[in-house]
């Protein structure tokens, strides 16, 4: 079961397609749209010139030489793979990508994805890469001759709520890929929410109608967070009040992508005004949480 609307959470096209599998007998013309679909998804939707294709290990493939687990392994330790998403980009930002490629889900636990980043320290990049291929994870939901598929938003593949919000972190829209169509750059998604375990929000993707898409906490939580309150007094807890788009009403917009976030700390009774500030001043509410 997905988690509300498809359309909504920027997931609508992996809600509708089903998952691509290989069986005894199928034709020349089926290997070669799994082919395809093998690079779209260890590739993270990223575009392949023909220049770039591993023509051997495809080759092996449809000669029935190489399992479909097998032929992804090929791609996933090949130089593409590696010169793209492990040598360009930093080491929790590999962690996180190979996750989404391999697996199709977020990772569980900032626990896990430590655990990748010493068994690169002791035994190198190829070895990572088996021990995504090689897990019981991988065994249980793709087995030899399903392409891996993104499976970490829908609710009943998640273990916590955590992991859940993580997945909308990785993985947003049909058109994104994994290395363009985020604000972040190559930087890593999860940043300080992977080091504290902690849930991020869910907000919506990148459209017009939606503005939600452009929160991302900011990197100065310093000069980002703006306190009211201090003694909450007894009625109150402190809530988290996230925003995002924010800008003044009365300004004309240059461009939709000059909006900005802003973290509020905020008694309980305090809650109602600010919301009014917010709306005043042209802000989306992203998130409420209790801090």
């Amino acid at each position: 079961m997905s988690f509300g609307p498809a359309s909504l959470l920027g997931v609508e096209r992996f809600d509708s397609q089903s998952p691509l599998e290989l069986f005894p007998g199928d034709s020349s013309e089926k290997k070669d749209q799994l082919i395809v679909a093998v690079y779209r998804q260890v590739l993270g939707n990223a575009y392949v010139m023909e220049s770039e294709r591993q023509l051997v290990a495809e080759s092996q493939f449809k000669l029935g030489e190489l399992s479909l687990r097998e032929f992804i392994r090929s791609i996933a330790k090949s130089d593409l793979y590696r010169s793209r998403f492990f040598d360009s980009c930093p080491r929790y930002r590999y962690i996180e990508l190979t996750f989404r490629h391999l697996l199709g889900r977020a990772p569980s636990s900032f626990d896990e994805m430590r655990a990748h980043a010493e068994r690169l320290d002791c035994k190198g990049y190829e070895a990572d890469i088996d021990s995504f291929i090689d897990s019981e994870d991988y065994q249980d939901t793709f087995g030899e001759w399903t392409v891996p598929y993104h499976r970490g938003w829908k609710t009943e593949c998640c273990e916590t709520l955590q992991e859940f919000t993580w997945s909308f972190q990785l993985l947003r829209g049909a058109s994104s890929s994994s290395l363009k169509g985020n604000l972040s750059g190559k930087s890593a998604r999860l940043g300080g929410n992977a080091y504290l375990n902690r849930a991020i929000p869910v907000v919506p993707p990148s459209s017009i109608e939606a503005q939600g898409w452009s929160f991302r906490p900011s990197a100065n939580l310093q000069d980002a967070q703006t306190r009211l309150g201090v003694g909450a007094g007894e009625e109150g807890r402190i809530f988290r009040v996230e925003v995002t788009a924010y800008r003044a009403n009365t300004i004309r917009p240059i461009s939709r992508y000059k909006k900005s976030n802003r973290t509020y700390f905020v008694p309980f009774n305090k809650l109602s005004d600010i919301y009014k500030q917010i709306h005043r001043e042209g802000g989306v509410i992203a998130s409420i949480t209790p801090n």
